[in-house]
């Protein structure tokens, strides 16, 4: 299972469910904002210990390998996540409340159970989608001044566009909205490693729409 986005969102882990084996990114949930790179795989020892042979080398498996002298920002990320993927949680709701309020359809909406992080939000033409990634970008502690563009990104059958203001590239437990460029135009909304950071990305998107 790629767990991507489902870190901590609730109770329980796929794991505890009969998951064999699962996956997922430390520049997402579990790194908690710190850790600058990397990657996780749980579940089965037989099945991780197989995993870390096919990875590295057989015969060395996970005993030894890179980790770019980054290991305290790995566990410090790791200890902080839970904490962080909450911030990202109450963003999301709110993300969901602001935007249903000014007519737009979301999912989840602000009252729904949640088992991820993302938050998608229906924006219905292409200016209200560049308007809404333009408003989050600006709310970045990072390159806020840039003003995302739609570009033709490879793998897709259509221009996508992407805001995200991140201290660690591509990470998606810092604020971040992105989304194909065609009808409905869904952006797909996600992060927030403080709350009030993520509230004021999301209040700067609201009244870019609403100017």
């Amino acid at each position: 299972v790629d767990n991507c986005y489902g870190e901590f969102t609730g109770e329980h882990e796929p794991t505890e469910y009969g998951v064999d084996l699962m996956a997922g990114s430390l520049i997402k949930n579990p790194g908690g904002g710190l850790a600058p790179t990397g990657g996780y795989v749980v579940g089965k020892a037989e099945l991780v210990e197989k995993a870390a042979m096919r990875l590295t080398t057989p015969g060395i498996g996970g005993e030894c390998g890179a980790t770019l002298g980054n290991n305290r920002l790995l566990f410090q990320g790791l200890f902080m996540a839970p904490h962080i993927v909450a911030q990202a949680l109450k963003t999301a709701t709110f993300c969901s409340a602001m935007m249903s309020k000014i007519g737009f359809e979301t999912s989840p909406a602000p009252n729904e159970v949640r088992s991820d992080i993302i938050q998608m939000v229906t924006l219905r033409t292409a200016d209200n989608m560049k308007k809404f990634c333009k408003g989050i970008q600006s709310g970045a502690p990072v390159d806020s001044y840039v003003t995302p563009e739609p570009w033709q990104m490879p793998g897709y059958n259509c221009p996508v566009i992407m805001a995200a203001g991140a201290f660690i590239q591509g990470s998606s437990i810092e604020l971040s909205a992105d989304g194909p460029m065609k009808e409905p135009f869904i952006a797909y909304m996600q992060g927030g490693i403080t709350y009030e950071s993520g509230k004021l990305g999301i209040m700067m998107a609201v009244n870019e729409m609403l100017e």
